[in-house]
């Protein structure tokens, strides 16, 4: 009887709802697939015939499309319910993975991922609205922070194994067999979630489809701290793309060990969630993200010197880290957002953000190498004389160097202005 006792308190604790439970398969089933393949992709794009052209062009399709998404995702959970909605993406995603699978052409991957780079983007509003309507308020930074940890099971998980299929099957078979895993996983969370998931709040009529007439739902708060997480969303994305090649490429480790930073990086972020959500839920919400800020400022200037392996885990556990306040900014969100516009809000805010920030993505390229910057300044008239500037700045330490350089305006910004929940209507 003392067992159950403390069984339903444990429960009661995490706020593992049936819906959250359910929620929390699907996570693990489509994310699993998804960061099998997913994460090799600039390498797989090389071997395609791809260069950094076509991976800086990879890493902005992903910011923006994530934006371009985001708000038909809030729209869509908050118009239909977020059941349907979450079978609507998943059906998206796996559209993406039969192009990749059966065209194996890096034009061919990049008209995919326009598919299948969309679910994280897309489902992400439903999802947070699923969390927002199955858990009481005091109760949010939580189901957010369980999200995120059970997230990071399939990030820590997947690029182990896809790293273990390419070291077997080689880089453009192994990532095509991880794709094949994919789309499987993909159709099983499918038929998961269509059997299990039970609706809770009623489809909204009111809901508009025009996202510039929903921008007053942000709040001045939600305003502050739009405006700084852009700035730490360009020091994130700058080297995004390019970390697995300054890791594999540059630095000479294996598919495999990469495979293994990430674990690191993603058991960092699993250890620290639940003890992070507790404080953040007793107490107010803004040091936890300045804390978080400054992780996400600090990886650059650490992987700039990380040249072994035993360095690079250090890096990618400052990685890890940048987890600390990240649920806690979510839930932020939800609390100052209206409650029957919770995913509408959610995507309004994405889309904004990552709209700017798929600018970083697609810059990232031109800090990275010097022959990509100079195609794109010759396709304005300007390679010529601007190629001997061109070739002194571009590096990989001048990508680190800005993003991180973002990532420190970003944190000033919010530590000075930012807010808590804002008390007016």
């Amino acid at each position: 009887m003392e067992k159950k006792s403390r069984t339903r308190e444990i429960i009661e604790f995490l706020g593992l709802k049936k819906n959250i439970l359910v929620l929390f398969s699907m996570v693990i089933l489509v994310g699993l697939g998804e960061k099998m393949a997913e994460r090799f992709l600039p390498l797989y794009l090389v071997v395609l015939g791809g260069g950094a052209f076509s991976i800086g062009l990879l890493n902005g399709m992903d910011n923006l499309l994530s934006a371009l998404y985001s708000f038909p995702g809030g729209f869509a959970s908050d118009r239909l319910g977020y059941k349907k909605a979450l079978i609507l993406f998943n059906l998206v995603a796996m559209l993406g993975y039969v192009i990749v699978i059966l065209f194996p052409f890096w034009q061919a991957v990049i008209i995919g991922s326009v598919f299948f780079l969309s679910w994280t983007a897309i489902s992400l509003p439903a999802t947070m609205d699923l969390v927002a309507s199955g858990l009481p308020k005091h109760k949010r930074t939580m189901g957010v922070s369980l999200h995120s940890l059970v997230r990071r099971i399939p990030m820590a998980l997947g690029p182990v194994i896809g790293g273990i299929l390419i070291g077997i099957y080689g880089e453009k078979t192994g990532v095509r067999l991880a794709f094949v895993a994919a789309l499987v996983l993909a159709g099983v969370s499918l038929a998961f979630q269509q059997l299990m998931i039970e609706e809770k709040t009623r489809p909204s009529s009111k809901v508009r489809a025009n996202p510039l007439r929903s921008l007053s739902l942000l709040s001045p708060s939600l305003r502050r701290l739009l405006i700084s997480d852009i700035l730490i969303r360009f020091c994130e994305q700058i080297p995004y793309a390019f970390v697995v090649l300054w890791c594999v490429k540059i630095n000479h480790i294996s598919a495999l060990q990469f495979g293994f930073l990430t674990t690191v990086e993603m058991a960092t972020a699993m250890m620290i969630y639940i003890p992070i959500a507790y404080l953040a839920d007793k107490s107010v919400k803004k040091p936890f993200v300045v804390i978080t800020f400054g992780f996400f400022t600090l990886f650059p200037l650490v992987l700039l010197f990380a040249k072994t392996f035993w360095m690079m885990a250090l890096a990618f556990f400052v990685r890890g880290l940048k987890e600390f306040g990240e649920p806690t900014r979510k839930a932020l969100i939800m609390d100052l957002a209206p409650e029957d516009r919770k995913a509408t809000t959610f995507g309004v805010y994405y889309l904004l953000r990552d709209l700017v920030v798929s600018v970083a993505a697609f810059g990232g390229a031109l800090l990275w190498d010097a022959s990509t910057a100079q195609l794109f300044f010759d396709k304005i008239g300007r390679g010529h004389s601007l190629l001997p500037f061109i070739e002194k700045i571009t590096s990989p330490a001048t990508n680190f160097l800005v993003a991180s350089g973002f990532g420190a305006i970003g944190t000033l910004y919010f530590a000075l202005w930012g807010r808590d929940l804002d008390k007016s209507p």
